[in-house]
């Protein structure tokens, strides 16, 4: 197979593997614990805590969009910080303003289901694999917020609202993450669809770890608190970005020698 061309724009996203999932539900699992932290723990307000959040998402995202190339320390950073507002915004949304759970989330599928629409239209391409243009790169991540934003109030509606409780929230988001990986590699249904569903199913999934995390164990959790289990998921996100880092350095200093 021939090299890439020396005037290929270089990629800015991740591949799509085992460990981008496994670090997509430590980072949105952090952002839940974190937006508690914030909100909850240190009384600042879900209104107050949103702002704060979202400030750091713009800061990201400009680094991200700022960058000729995937970064893992930066890209990851994004993620976080769309995970950490998509909790304080969820609430927001659902308690602040009173529209519920159920209301919020049906909102933000609408929402979601726009963006996705306009970046199709927009670009003629929804791919989650290669992105190399900023116009579609800005469609990316507005889809990566309002997904961690909806898998916070689908999360909190299940547990809620559904009747199914903590553990059959649980059970059901773990389920429908099965049949995600079952029809990915038994059926030719579009990936980009699968990508944006898991993507979604992974915030909730990632507050029911979070949530064994920090609840006592009288609730059937591992006592850390909000302080505690984010510090031990940050360790873990930090292990696998600075490993992520190695692998892409050595990508990309291999690629002058495959083209020669």
């Amino acid at each position: 197979m021939s090299a890439p061309s020396p005037s290929t724009p270089p990629n800015k996203l991740p591949a799509i593997g085992a460990a981008f999932w496994v670090m997509k539900i430590a980072a949105t699992t952090l952002g839940e614990t974190a937006g508690d932290l914030l909100s909850m723990t240190l009384n600042i307000g879900y209104a107050a805590s949103s702002l704060t959040l979202l400030a750091v998402f713009v800061i990201s995202v400009g680094l991200q969009l700022a960058s000729r190339h995937y970064r893992p320390p930066i890209y990851w950073l994004t993620i976080l910080a769309t995970s950490t507002a998509g909790t304080t915004m969820s609430d927001y949304m659902d308690r602040t303003l009173g529209l519920g759970y159920a209301k919020g989330a049906a909102l933000l599928v609408a929402v979601l289901l726009a963006v996705l629409a306009s970046w199709r239209l927009t670009t003629g391409s929804l791919s989650v694999d290669r992105i190399a243009d900023r116009r579609a790169e800005t469609f990316y991540w507005s889809a990566v917020l309002v997904s961690n934003t909806l898998g916070t109030a689908l999360g909190d509606f299940l547990a809620d609202d559904s009747g199914l409780g903590f553990a059959g929230g649980a059970l059901l988001i773990g389920g429908l993450l099965a049949v995600v990986l079952v029809v990915t590699f038994a059926t030719r249904v579009s990936r980009v669809a699968l990508f944006w569903i898991a993507f979604v199913l992974t915030r909730p999934f990632g507050a029911t770890v979070g949530d064994v995390l920090t609840k006592g164990h009288d609730k059937g959790g591992l006592g850390f608190g909000t302080v505690g289990a984010s510090a031990i998921l940050g360790l873990v996100l930090v292990a696998f970005v600075a490993r992520a880092a190695v692998i892409e350095r050595r990508r990309r200093l291999a690629v002058p020698a495959v083209k020669s």
